[in-house]
């Protein structure tokens, strides 16, 4: 790996986040410039675990998308939110900007925190 991103940096705790879902393996977070009144972003914490990209998958790391889908469909089950969308952006063409997997949970729903 190469210089690590701000998502490591999150993790390390090197980075403050917003963080509003966290379990062992998965950390969701506020996006810092949100496109809808509810925008999370969900990443997974083991290096194991680290996959740069959708167009980079192998078969070790094949699961980790799940796993971010899983963490959303659970934080969205625990706040109430009915309907959203779930994003990966996928290289640079693709909008990626920053180079760790990460998923977007989008909704116009908003939560009680």
């Amino acid at each position: 790996m190469s210089e690590p991103t701000i998502f490591h940096k999150i993790i390390a705790g090197e980075i403050s986040s917003d963080k509003v879902f966290e379990t062992e393996e998965v950390l969701g977070f506020k996006d810092i410039h949100p496109k809808a009144p509810t925008h999370v972003l969900f990443i997974a914490k083991k290096e194991e675990d680290f996959v740069d990209s959708i167009i980079n998958l192998t078969e070790e790391t094949a699961h980790v998308p799940g796993k971010l889908v899983r963490a959303a469909q659970e934080f969205a089950a625990q706040k109430g939110i009915e309907g959203y969308k779930l994003t990966f952006h996928c290289g640079k063409g693709g909008g990626q900007e920053v180079f760790y997997l990460h998923l977007h949970l989008m909704s116009q729903e908003t939560y009680a925190e």
